[in-house]
């Protein structure tokens, strides 16, 4: 089984933090992504779609301290139903992405770039519970081959 969403989109709020009494954190904020078609008279139109996003424990801080409505970001992390019960008393669901990895994609204040390095978001940018990712041996190192390639007979 597999379940898991990317997304590049820009904030539609500031994300908003909460602790518990237990000392976890959790931020969630909205993101926008937006689609461009031709529609059948040949005209350009955008479609928008929001996604509630949610982060867990440290990943839900620094998103809270670095990211502020309109910011342009990476969101890796996987798509989750919760169901739960209004004040009449009847079940609703929200359905939310599990941010794992969150990484801004604009320029900090500070002048370091952020677009650069967030092509592929880092190990650190991960969500503090993601299993970790299980130690391969190296594979040995290649042995050169002893004929050339001009005896090799390979088409291409």
């Amino acid at each position: 089984m597999f379940n898991k969403v990317t997304l590049i989109g820009n904030l539609g709020r500031d994300p908003e933090l909460r602790h518990f009494e237990g000392g976890s954190m959790v931020s969630k904020f909205s993101l926008a992504t937006n689609e461009n078609y031709k529609d059948r008279s040949g005209e350009w139109q955008t479609r928008t779609e929001w996604h509630e996003i949610v982060c867990w424990g440290p990943l839900a801080q620094r998103v809270e301290t670095a990211l502020k409505k309109g910011s342009l970001v990476f969101v890796e992390g996987k798509l989750t139903t919760r169901k739960w019960q209004d004040k009449e008393g009847n079940d609703r669901y929200t359905t939310e992405v599990v941010g794992q990895i969150v990484k801004p994609l604009e320029k900090r204040e500070s002048g370091s770039a952020g677009v650069a390095d967030a092509g592929f978001p880092s190990i650190e940018d991960r969500f503090e519970t993601a299993p970790a990712a299980t130690k391969t041996p190296a594979a040995p190192a290649a042995t050169p081959n002893p004929t050339s390639s001009a005896d090799d007979d390979l088409p291409f």
